[in-house]
Order: structure tokens, then C-alpha cells, then sequence
């Protein structure tokens, strides 16, 4: 049996269903080339029959993503699989990913069939899968209160129609470790032809206890692990891929396992995902939590300065945090900022220099220091920006006082054309998004969560927004970042309409393939 165990991210399928907005096409691209970055060995791009949206953001992924083998999820239905083959065909290499539930309670109050029927399902959605490409996953839905018996039935047959991998999920989180590992004991021992397959894990995390029933089946056989950045997805989560990874690679004098994960990546990647999917980290999370590195006990701190490894099991530079803060200032030029962002991890393939020169000096100039994780922030940001967006803005003045009436005038390109507005509302922030509303035309959209956040330390830290909008019935996520929190407001609702404007022409080309189709 290989030492090699996969990594196989769903943070996009996943996670991405439990997020209170959605992700636009180009939110979730930003978050796969991070993945494959990462080394993630399989990336769940999506459910491509759910959606336009979802179709075209996993063709996008699949066009772009090289190193990565990318996939589509599918129920055990012919019209499914084909919205994958057809997204995914653009790809270097592709897998299909089709389910169905085969625990009691599922197959009876759900699905309403026999056993019998669930496995005549599942074999025919392997091998119309198999139609497509080698590359077939299978899943037995809620496998861990499934009877064991009729689970090694299950996965006897998906491997004899041609599935190369097949999933054990413990969809509702229900297993213990010990139980969880049983059961995959049990497969290996019992299903004659399970050398044909990899054995993959999916837990979720309403016990708390994802990763560790993960490890047990990983011990007991186990060579692909299912997870999520930070650990994100329905209910209470999925397993965290960044405590699968370390655990692995801390304790490989044990396990003897390793991954294709680059380590160094995860920080970085962790942050892309908080800040895309607007879920912050708790500061205690492992790993990638901000109190994860530091020591507040003084015996702690005389330790790790005698030694690091007295209270430290891994460095953080091992994940790709960067302890040493560097200190720049408007006088710094391109070639210093360069080099800070290459010693920081970043390529100039991951941004464009002159925007990002641009944006320092001004940030630079209202804070007369910047920080490494300043830079950060201008680099995520940049790489937010719309290419040639709809909505832009140009302008922006916004007053307030205790005995004066809150106003802002805003000016804004809307494709192409410049439109000025002045508003008055209870506060600058309302006064300014009233008049972008006045220009915009859009009485639908109604903005139901504004958060305002800093993005690093002291009174002169950048102010991050996150505004969350209906429109439509969906949901749509925007982030603004500015030294003013009324811009950096502003930002997020411009964000927001341009997500909307992208959505109307995903709808508006659907109508127009349906005319012509003559549906």
C-alpha cells in the first residue's frame, strides 16, 4: 500500500454551499489556483448541474487549473453526470465525482427505493461516468450509518462498474474515531476487490471530531483524505486541510505518511479563503489561527527563547508565516516592494506591480509607515479588482457631524459613462450608499450585513468591509479596503453590483441559448 495519501479539497463544492453569499466565477478561480498552489492533489470545483453560475465557474477552473486533477460533483443521474463531462472536458485531467445515499434512513425516508435499486443506481452512474473519463469517484452517502453489510456491498459493486476511487463519507458527523476506523477496517477486510480502488474519507465535524475520524481511517487504510480550507462547509464543517497536512507531516516519524501539500502555502491560502467567503478565523484555531504561534505565559516565553521547540511543535515560518515585520515608507520603491512580496511568497505572476506601487504609495502617504501584512492586504485587494468593470468608482466626498446632516456625493463609471449623485442619509456611510443606488437604477437589492473589520494593528490600520446583499433571491459577498471606512464601504457595495451585473449576463446569455435551443 502507497505512503502517499491525497488531499482531495472541497472548500469549493463544500464549503462554498454553507457560505451566506455566494462566490463569484472569478472569487472561486482566485481560490483554486491558490489550491493548486497549495499541491492540492484534487480540487472539487463545484456542482455544475445546480447552476450557470456553477457550470461556467467549474469550466473556468478547469480551463486554468493545470497541476491539479479537477473535478465535478454529481448526483447518481445521467443528466448530472453529463453537466460534468461537459464542464470538465476543457481540462488536462478530470474526474466525476456521483453519489447517492445508502444508509437506512436515507434510502427509506429520502430516496424511497430498495437496496436493490440504490445499487442498480450507482452502477449505472459509474459506468455512464466512465464514459467521460478513467478518473471516477464514488460515494456512499451517509456511509457512516450505513450497515456494514450492506456498505461493503456497495462499494464491491461501484468498484467492479469501474470506480477508481470510492468515498466513505461520515455525512453527519455522527462516528467516533474508533467506530469510523472499524468501518473502514471492516471494508478492507471484507470487499474482495478493494485493491482496485483508493479508499477516501469525507468527515463532517458536528462532534468535532472530523479530523481525528479521518486520521483513524487513514491509519486503517485510508489514502484519500476529503477537507476543507479552515475547515469550512455545511453545519459545523468538514475536516480542516491544513490539520490534515500538518498532523501528517508533524508526526511522519509515526505514521510513516506524507502528502503533496506545500506547506509554506497555508497561511497564505487560509487568508484567501477567510477573506473571500467573509468567515473569519477564530484566533484559536489550529494551525491558522492567530493566537496559533503565540505565547502569553512567561514560563512559555523564557522557553521558546531558550528553545523554540520547548513549546512549539512546528515554526511558523513551516506554514508560511512570516514573523519579521518590515517597515516601508513612500520613499521605498518598486524594487524594495518587489523583494518584500517575493520574500513574503508571492510571484510577480500574482500581481501587477505598477497598481500595487500605486496603491502603496498612497496608503504610504496616510499612514507614513507600512507593514508586511499591509502588503498583503493591498495584494488581495488588487487582485479583487474587476477587469474593465461594469461598475467604478471615481469619486467620493462624504460629510458628517453631530449637528450636521450626513451627505456624500459619489461619482461612478457605469459602463463607461460617468453618473454623479448627491445624497443625505443617517450617516455617511447610508448617505453615499443611497445616492450609488439613485445612480445605479436597483430598488431589488437590499444590503442585510455590514461588517467592518481592521486589517492590522493601531489606530491607523486599513478598515476592511464586508456587506452582504439579496438580489434577486441570491446572495452576493463584496469587500471594500480603505484607510476611510466610509470608501472602504463604498468599495464593498461597488463590489456587490458588479458581482450582480456579471450574474444578469450569465442569466441573460441562459435565455438567449434557451431561445435558440427553443426551449
Amino acid at each position: 500500500m502507497t505512503n502517499q495519501v491525497k488531499i482531495f479539497d472541497t472548500t469549493l463544492r463544500d464549503g462554498e454551499q454553507a457560505l451566506p453569499a455566494s462566490l463569484s466565477a472569478k472569487e472561486k478561480l482566485q481560490i483554486a489556483l491558490a489550491l493548486e498552489r497549495l499541491g492540492v492533489d484534487v480540487i472539487e470545483a463545484g456542482f455544475p448541474v445546480s447552476s450557470p453560475g456553477d457550470f461556467k465557474s467549474v469550466e473556468m477552473i478547469a480551463r486554468e487549473v493545470k497541476n491539479s486533477t479537477v473535478c465535478g460533483l454529481s448526483r447518481a443521474l445521467p443528466a448530472d453526470i453529463d453537466a460534468c463531462g461537459q464542464a470538465l472536458k476543457v481540462a488536462e485531467q478530470f474526474r466525476i465525482h456521483t453519489f447517492i445515499a445508502t444508509s437506512d434512513i436515507h434510502v427509506n425516508s429520502k430516496l424511497k427505493k430498495s437496496q436493490d435499486d440504490i445499487v442498480e443506481m450507482a452502477v449505472a452512474a459509474v459506468k455512464h461516468a466512465r464514459n467521460y473519463t478513467n478518473d471516477v469517484e464514488f460515494s456512499c452517502e451517509d456511509a457512516g450509518r450505513t450497515h456494514i453489510d450492506y456498505l461493503c456491498r456497495m462499494v464491491e459493486a461501484a468498484i467492479a462498474a469501474g470506480a477508481t476511487t470510492v468515498n466513505i463519507p461520515d455525512t453527519v458527523g455522527y462516528t467516533t474515531p474508533t467506530e469510523f476506523g472499524g468501518i473502514i477496517k471492516s471494508l478492507f477486510d471484507r470487499v474482495p476487490n478493494i485493491d482496485q480502488a483508493i479508499i477516501s474519507v469525507h468527515c463532517h465535524n458536528d462532534l468535532g471530531l472530523a479530523v481525528a475520524n479521518s486520521l483513524a481511517a487513514v491509519e486503517q487504510g485510508a489514502r484519500q483524505v476529503e477537507c476543507t480550507l479552515n475547515g469550512i462547509g455545511e453545519r459545523a464543517g468538514n475536516a480542516a486541510l491544513e490539520e490534515i497536512a500538518m498532523i501528517l507531516q508533524t508526526r511522519k516519524d509515526m505514521l510513516g505518511l506524507t502528502t503533496n501539500i506545500n506547506s509554506s502555502e497555508i497561511s497564505r491560502s487560509s487568508k484567501l479563503v477567510s477573506q473571500l467567503c467573509n468567515m473569519p478565523i477564530q484566533s484559536n484555531k489550529a494551525i491558522v489561527g492567530s493566537n496559533a504561534f503565540s505565547h502569553s505565559s512567561g514560563i512559555h516565553q523564557d522557553g521558546v527563547l531558550k528553545s523554540q521547540n520547548t513549546y512549539e511543535i512546528m515554526t511558523p515560518e513551516s506554514v508560511g508565516i512570516n514573523k519579521n515585520n518590515l517597515n516601508l515608507t513612500s520613499r521605498s520603491g518598486r524594487h524594495v516592494i518587489k523583494h518584500r512580496l517575493t520574500e513574503l511568497g508571492y510571484t510577480s505572476a500574482d500581481y501587477d506591480l505598477e497598481a500595487i506601487y500605486e496603491a502603496f504609495l498612497q496608503l504610504a502617504d496616510k499612514k507614513g509607515q507600512v507593514y508586511d501584512y499591509d502588503l498583503e492586504a493591498l495584494l488581495f485587494f488588487d487582485k479583487q479588482k474587476h477587469d474593465h468593470a461594469y461598475y467604478q468608482l471615481e469619486y467620493l466626498q462624504a460629510t458628517s457631524g453631530r449637528e450636521i446632516v450626513p451627505s456624500a456625493t459619489v461619482k461612478l463609471t457605469i459602463g463607461g459613462d460617468s453618473v454623479t449623485r448627491a445624497s443625505t442619509g443617517n450617516g455617511p456611510v447610508d448617505a453615499a450608499y443611497k445616492a450609488i443606488m439613485e445612480m445605479v437604477g436597483h430598488d431589488n437589492i437590499d444590503v442585510v450585513d455590514f461588517k467592518l473589520d481592521s486589517k492590522g494593528e493601531g489606530a491607523d490600520a486599513l478598515a476592511q468591509v464586508s456587506v452582504i446583499a439579496e438580489y434577486r433571491g441570491r446572495r452576493f459577498h463584496g469587500i471594500g479596503l480603505a484607510t476611510d471606512i466610509v470608501e472602504a464601504g463604498v468599495k464593498a457595495l461597488i463590489y456587490v453590483l458588479n458581482n450582480t451585473h456579471l450574474a444578469d449576463q450569465i442569466d441573460l446569455q441562459r435565455h438567449q441559448q434557451d431561445r435558440i435551443a427553443g426551449v
